[in-house]
């Protein structure tokens, strides 16, 4: 007790005192948390009302699993794909690096070729890491490349403790510990990925083993950095909300009671239960610097955290993009549907294809006289995706002229008005679709169609989406 440091909180410019006395409960039996877990029951969310303190880090950023989980559950990428989404995320995060990092695997040539590739690029953002197993041979090949930091899987609830690894809790410790030390001699910084953290034994397992990473990292002089995965999308937000499952109390339990530092401890969230954005900025706000995401939330299962959402979340958080190039997210999407043949589900906010787009027929009369009323930003700004309006039996003949205009992004002498030729013949048609009993709206390929057909017939130049 009298070795405890006392120091200064840096955000409440109080004094504190260490408080690392977790020493590892080593049970015989699992604790799989049955009482929030029950198998054949929807999971439940309790609470006992214990509050923590905002405790959000003057820096933050984001890290990248794109080419890491984000392989997990697609056909993998080609190398020239890596290397161009590569190029993309470093463009997105602009001069500050905002997207800090991003992982790869070193398994295969193809994996292989495209760190080198990446590495040859010299970007300082988004650095190259990697993703191994937690062998001697792995931690040679990431030195051997040239990687400062590599990712091991530490998984750390008892379910994969007793069920999977078919160990026990200091068998398993002492097992990661040693495999930790190896990559810790070869000069490698480890980065800890807590698999299944949110249906683990925090105060019994997490912070005990956190606290022995924090010894070897002081003495080794070498970061040891923690990612807190929450595998199974369990994490919550709520105030109050008990652990395992409170974002909130796992952070402050990592950062106060195992002594992790802000900058070495990040959020990775899946979306199981549609929380992962929500517990990503929770991680943020209560002390993690760094939130793990993948493009578009592609990843196990239901996905990862959308980079894209949290550079949103980030400048609503900050009050500024500090420098990322947003309209880079709109480049992604379409590479994805023209080079990788994915296409983005049209409903996704910021880069499905209908996510500005105004289809009742009363509010695309309140956008047509003030986009604001209806866009939740200037998307032609910031996603070079100008506001549409759906063409319906309510659209009107202007609703028409500008669909034309904002979907082939014509302007000035180029653009349409109510009495050009195509104008009048899709209303025409849209008119006639409507007497004959449709009461749906027109699609974009229909109005693509009629259109090119509208061109022909009027002898007008058709248009091209620019």
């Amino acid at each position: 007790m009298e070795n405890r440091k006392v120091t200064i909180n840096e955000h409440t410019n109080l004094l504190k005192l260490e408080e690392h006395m977790y020493p590892l409960v080593d049970v015989e039996v699992p604790n799989t948390f049955r009482n929030l877990f029950p198998y054949d029951e929807v999971p439940k969310i309790a609470f006992n009302e214990r509050i923590v303190p905002h405790n959000f880090p003057e820096k933050i950023w984001i890290t990248d699993t794109t080419f890491r989980d984000g392989q997990q559950s697609r056909a993998p990428y080609t190398t020239e794909q890596i290397v161009t989404l590569y190029d993309y995320m470093h463009r997105l995060g602009g001069p500050n690096g905002i997207i800090k990092q991003s992982e790869f695997f070193l398994y295969s040539k193809k994996d292989r070729d495209a760190v080198y590739k990446c590495l040859e690029r010299g970007y300082e953002f988004p650095e190259v890491t990697s993703w191994i197993r937690a062998s001697k041979s792995d931690f040679e090949l990431v030195k051997d490349i040239g990687l400062k930091e590599t990712g091991i899987l530490v998984s750390c609830s008892d379910y994969h403790i007793f069920y999977k690894m078919k160990m026990t809790r200091k068998q398993i410790m002492e097992q990661y510990l040693s495999v930790i030390k190896e990559c810790l001699e070869i000069g490698v910084s480890p980065r800890c990925h807590l698999e299944d953290i949110t249906r683990s034994d925090i105060y019994g397992f997490v912070i005990p083993f956190c606290v022995e990473l924090m010894k070897l990292s002081e003495e080794y002089k070498i970061p040891v950095k923690i990612r807190a995965c929450d595998t199974m999308g369990y994490g919550v937000n709520f105030t109050g909300a008990v652990i395992p499952r409170s974002v909130q109390g796992i952070i402050y339990g990592i950062l106060t009671h195992a002594g992790v530092p802000s900058e070495w401890l990040e959020w990775h969230g899946h979306n199981d239960f549609y929380k992962a954005v929500s517990n990503s900025t929770t991680a943020w706000l209560y002390g993690a610097c760094g939130v793990n995401c993948s493009l578009f939330g592609i990843g196990e299962r239901t996905g990862n955290t959308p980079l894209e959402a949290m550079v949103f979340e980030y400048a609503q958080l900050k009050g500024t993009l500090d420098g990322m190039e947003t309209t880079v997210i709109t480049e992604m999407a379409e590479y994805y549907e023209n080079e990788i043949g994915y296409r983005v589900p049209s409903r996704t906010p910021f880069v499905g294809k209908n996510f500005n787009v105004t289809r009742a027929g009363i509010h695309a009369d309140g956008l047509l006289k003030n986009e604001e009323i209806y866009n939740i930003f200037d998307t032609e700004k910031f996603l070079n995706r100008p506001v549409l309006v759906s063409v319906s039996n309510t659209s009107g003949i202007a609703g028409i002229a500008h669909w034309i205009n904002t979907y082939y992004r014509l302007s000035g002498d180029k653009a349409v008005d109510k009495a050009h030729p195509v104008v009048l013949y899709v209303k025409k048609w849209v008119d006639e679709e409507y007497e004959t009993g449709r009461v749906t709206v027109i699609t974009d390929d229909e109005l693509i169609d009629v259109i090119g057909k509208a061109c022909l017939e009027t002898n007008t130049v058709g248009f091209r989406k620019e």
